[in-house]
């Protein structure tokens, strides 16, 4: 009897580790020009890690291929 019970508990637990929650982000992203830096910072709601990582990541290749030196971008 408690095998019936214990199979759909753990079925459960672990259905749930598999979803990602919602949350939000912020994308810091730095550009250096010779020897000025620029911080810029982008939030990201609502999105999962790895949604908010590629938008990250998207922020970080717009900024080098418009502005001049070098961005990089993280969470």
């Amino acid at each position: 009897m408690k095998t019936k019970t214990i199979i759909p508990a753990l079925a459960l637990l672990a259905l749930a580790s598999f979803t990602s929650c919602k949350k939000n982000y912020t994308c810091t992203c730095t550009t250096v020009v010779a020897t000025v830096s620029d911080v810029q910072t982008h939030n990201i709601d609502n999105a999962t890690y790895n949604d908010a990582k590629n938008q990250c990541n998207n922020y970080q290749t717009q900024a080098n291929n418009s502005l001049p030196g070098g961005t990089t971008c993280h969470l």
